[in-house]
């Protein structure tokens, strides 16, 4: 009887949760319209014979269906104030950035396919490159950051992050032409900060030195200038640290202090190999 009552009030307990949670759009909701935003940007992302678009008009009537969408997303944060703005003219100024969106898109299209030998053509690349993908929506969402819109852009990037491995949070500032080559475990902080032409391989954390709430407005991670390589494995900490232009990191190095341009930092292994005679066949 004791464990029955107990069970009641737990229920009830977890209940009133329910009651009390804020409006809020659903996590299926919100990754069907950047997945569905990423098709009609690029055909060959299209992963199912029914998403294919068949005329101009049907394709206009999509992007108005999709704006539609991004409000309906939108509309349940403007009835508890979250938003700075209404959810149409938010909607409106997103949609607005789609062309520099798509622009810079195609750039880092450009980094993988040349960046990696083994990409055969932009179609491989935006079809099946774990890359693209985690870079894609990262640009969706950093767009909607930007925005101040609140729990969405996080979904989108972590979206990517189950999809793919890679971790980008959509605070993060990255420049155009990004090369992520392979990319499992690759984290990205909230306020790091990449140049142009940069190339990460798998593994790489761009991360903080210091995790304490109390640091949660200051800058916590590092800065990467333009044209750096950074190999798998390496983790670069701290919102003072800055990898100089056209530097290379090696893989598995730690660092934690700024580096000066066109540097090269790499971990020396110390692997010892001996020699064993081989025992006698019966």
């Amino acid at each position: 009887m004791i464990m029955k009552e107990l069970n009641k009030e737990f229920l009830l307990k977890l209940y009133r949760k329910h009651e009390s949670t804020e409006p809020m759009p659903f996590s299926d909701d919100i990754c069907s319209f950047a997945f569905d935003l990423l098709e009609l940007l690029f055909p060959a992302a299209i992963s199912s014979k029914e998403n294919e678009i068949k005329s101009q008009e049907e394709f206009e009537y999509k992007f108005a269906e999709l704006e539609r969408s991004l409000v309906d997303l939108l509309i349940p944060m403007e009835s508890t104030s979250k938003l700075n703005e209404s959810a149409e003219v938010i909607a409106k100024k997103f949609f607005a950035q789609l062309p520099q969106i798509y622009h810079i898109l195609t750039l880092d299209v450009d980094a993988l396919v040349s960046g990696d030998p083994a990409a055969k053509s932009e179609y491989e690349v935006i079809r099946a490159y774990p890359g693209f993908i985690a870079i894609a929506l990262y640009r969706m969402a950093n767009a909607l950051h930007l925005l101040d819109i609140p729990v969405i852009p996080r979904v989108i990037t972590e979206s990517a992050h189950t999809m793919t491995g890679i971790d980008i949070h959509p605070g993060a500032t990255i420049g155009a032409h990004f090369c992520i080559d392979h990319g499992t475990g690759i984290v990205i902080g909230e306020t790091s900060i990449i140049g142009e032409h940069v190339k990460l391989y798998q593994g790489v954390t761009l991360g903080a030195l210091s995790v304490k709430k109390s640091m949660a407005s200051t800058k916590r991670h590092p800065t990467i200038e333009d044209h750096v390589v950074i190999y798998a494995g390496a983790t670069i900490l701290g919102g003072d640290t800055i990898i100089g232009h056209h530097s290379i990191i090696g893989g598995n190095v730690w660092l934690t202090k700024t580096l000066p341009a066109y540097s090269t930092a790499y971990h020396r292994p110390q692997i010892e190999v001996s020699k064993y005679d081989a025992p006698e066949l019966p």
